[in-house]
């Protein structure tokens, strides 16, 4: 096993840390099912994940969150019996984490792919919690524009009823939609979630553990309902790097829809969207990482270690 010194300014708590050779001596002996059109179609702009990290280090995650869901169905079911129950099992629900711009979208989007490879009659959505947005409306009516991203920015009593209601066996469950090009929830329009086999949340906060009340009491938090959890994680200055990185490449793209939210930077000159960039990172995005979004770090199943060439170094496990 590789031998993964910790940083003594980031403690991952009780982690076992494996490093990439470890995975990919996992993954010699199976077979990856995903061709370089799908990977494609899955990976984030600027993200140069490859089939051979996917398949070194995904492929065996992907394995170990199998494992995870037969174990949980096996303890459902034996519940079940014990109990003199005939309920079906609950989604198994898995949340992923991490900073803007470090690739938990491309690594959510390739979970789901290599769950349904793997077992085809199962069924596997995927929701982000950017459809529980506030509305830009509501958003500069509270004065929250600036901190979009932050938790105080989500409708966070409807993202639980919805976590509720999926982890509860509803056959019907429905999220708002939220568009990255008008950078703001769609009217009208809805996902529909009807009882999947297994659902990922993924998302800046998914982790956060619940807030007192005012009454001082408790709630629950999204993460209560999770049954497996993977974190991104990346130095600060890679991740700020990645986002500079993908605003300029997306003056080229999005941008330049006459529809876009950012339309305006598409035509302002390269220091000026350079400066745009540093100043929202500066701003927004790194504060809302290092207040909010890195401190759940260590209430993942699974930490995915990521290098500033977007390689990945070591994944750490907690510890059973």
């Amino acid at each position: 096993m590789d031998n993964i010194p910790e940083p003594e300014d980031q403690p991952f708590g009780p982690y076992l840390a494996l490093g990439r050779t470890h995975w990919a001596e996992l993954a010699r002996t199976r077979r990856l099912e995903l061709d370089e059109a799908t990977l494609d179609s899955v990976r984030a702009i600027g993200d140069p994940i490859d089939l051979d990290q996917v398949r070194q280090v995904y492929l065996p995650l992907t394995e170990l969150i199998n494992l995870y869901i037969d174990h949980t169905t096996s303890l459902y079911r034996h519940s079940n019996w014990f109990l003199g129950l005939s309920e079906r099992p609950t989604p198994f629900i898995i949340g992923v984490a991490g900073s803007v711009a470090v690739g938990k979208s491309t690594t959510s989007r390739l979970l789901r792919e290599l769950l349904a490879n793997g077992y085809p009659r199962r069924r596997i959505d995927l929701v982000t919690t950017d459809g529980f947005l506030l509305p830009n409306a509501e958003l500069e009516r509270q004065g929250l524009m600036e901190r979009k991203g932050f938790p105080e920015s989500y409708d966070r009593a409807a993202l639980l009823r919805f976590a509720m209601a999926v982890k509860s066996g509803a056959p019907k469950v429905t999220a708002p939609v939220y568009s990255h090009l008008t950078y703001d929830i769609v009217p009208g329009e809805e996902l529909v979630i009807e009882r999947p086999d297994v659902l990922i949340i993924e998302g800046l906060n998914v982790l956060q553990p619940a807030r007192p009340r005012r009454d001082g009491r408790i709630g629950l938090a999204l993460a209560d309902f999770f049954d497996f959890s993977v974190y991104v994680d990346a130095p600060e200055a890679a991740i700020k790097a990645w986002f500079v990185e993908r605003f300029m490449a997306l003056r080229q793209t999005a941008f330049t829809d006459p529809h876009s939210f950012f339309r305006r930077f598409a035509t302002v000159s390269d220091e000026a969207a350079l400066a745009v960039a540093h100043e929202t990172w500066d701003t927004i995005n790194g504060p809302n990482l290092r207040d909010n979004v890195l401190p759940t770090r260590g209430r993942a199943t699974v930490v995915i270690g990521k290098a500033a060439d977007h390689s990945i170094e070591c994944i750490r496990l907690r510890r059973v």
